[in-house]
């Protein structure tokens, strides 16, 4: 029997779907609240807001329903979580990922990716060391070694923790997620470089807010010079079969957004609930 998908985004993709998410910040109350919502996954939200792990920690617990777990079969929390981390994807600082990861999260965003070397050691902070002539060598992992709290979240042994803590798609069984903000120019000109040569990228997420500022257009998501850049970011990822996610999803852009091929969807949480049921209408839930 194959084992079961705990990461809720890589099932709705297998299964040929979107993935619905938001972003929230750290909180305990809030985490509760999305255990029950038709997410598929909740972002974390720590590059803007204060990075306390512990309190991510917290919130993580807060996520585990026991009912739900006993009625689906899954030691996975019913909404999977990500976090967005402080990093830059310039600076190099594999220590935020480590430590978001070493809680149980499933999956990083890096802020600011605009290079292959940025793009390399993002999926590298994200995979444990193996052998020179493992099987899916590249990126050389350097996470390092603490999965204690991470396999217990997961309600796996330390051993099956580390055969599943892998980045997906590069390792089929793996239920990492790693993403990378496309939101510069630069990034949009290295993107295809990006896509060909780094693998083990589970998505790209456009930062329309930093992306329309350098152009000049500072949150004129509807401004043609933004459109474009959009546009380009999209086809890009389709030409590489990597998904892309938008997020700023809300009723009046989900049909076109859906048309256009964006695969993570990500809309305010709590107050759209209405807009993840239409779209899971919308792409044939």
């Amino acid at each position: 029997m194959a084992e079961q998908r705990l990461n809720g985004i890589i099932r709705a993709w297998e299964a040929g779907k979107p993935a619905f998410t938001c972003f929230s910040k750290v909180d305990k109350l809030m985490a509760q609240e999305l255990t029950d919502a038709p997410y598929d996954g909740v972002v974390y939200e720590m590059e803007h807001n204060p990075y306390d792990v512990s309190a991510l920690g917290d919130a993580l617990q807060y996520m585990l329903n026991r009912r739900k777990i006993a009625e689906s079969g899954s030691v996975a929390p019913a909404v999977t979580p990500l976090a967005r981390i402080p990093a830059n994807g310039v600076e190099m600082n594999q220590a935020f990922a480590k430590q978001v990861l070493d809680r149980g999260v499933y999956g990083v965003i890096w802020p600011h990716v605009a290079t292959v070397e940025q793009a390399y050691n993002a999926v590298a902070s994200c995979r444990y060391a193996r052998p020179k002539d493992a099987p899916l060598y590249e990126p050389k992992g350097v996470r390092g070694d603490g999965p204690a709290t991470a396999a217990r979240y997961w309600g796996l042994s330390q051993a099956d923790y580390y055969a599943r803590a892998d980045v997906w798609p590069l390792a089929p069984q793996g239920e990492i997620l790693v993403g990378l903000m496309c939101e510069s120019t630069q990034a949009i000109e290295n993107l295809d470089d990006i896509l060909a040569n780094v693998p083990g990228i589970g998505f790209i997420l456009i930062g329309e807010g930093d992306l329309s500022q350098e152009l000049g257009y500072a949150r004129q998501y509807e401004h043609p010079v933004v459109v474009d850049a959009m546009r380009r970011i999209v086809a890009t990822c389709h030409k590489h079969k990597v998904p892309v996610g938008n997020p700023h999803t809300n009723a009046k852009n989900l049909e076109q957004l859906l048309g256009e091929g964006y695969r993570f969807l990500m809309s305010a949480p709590t107050r759209s609930y209405g807009v993840v049921g239409k779209g899971r209408e919308l792409a044939g839930y």
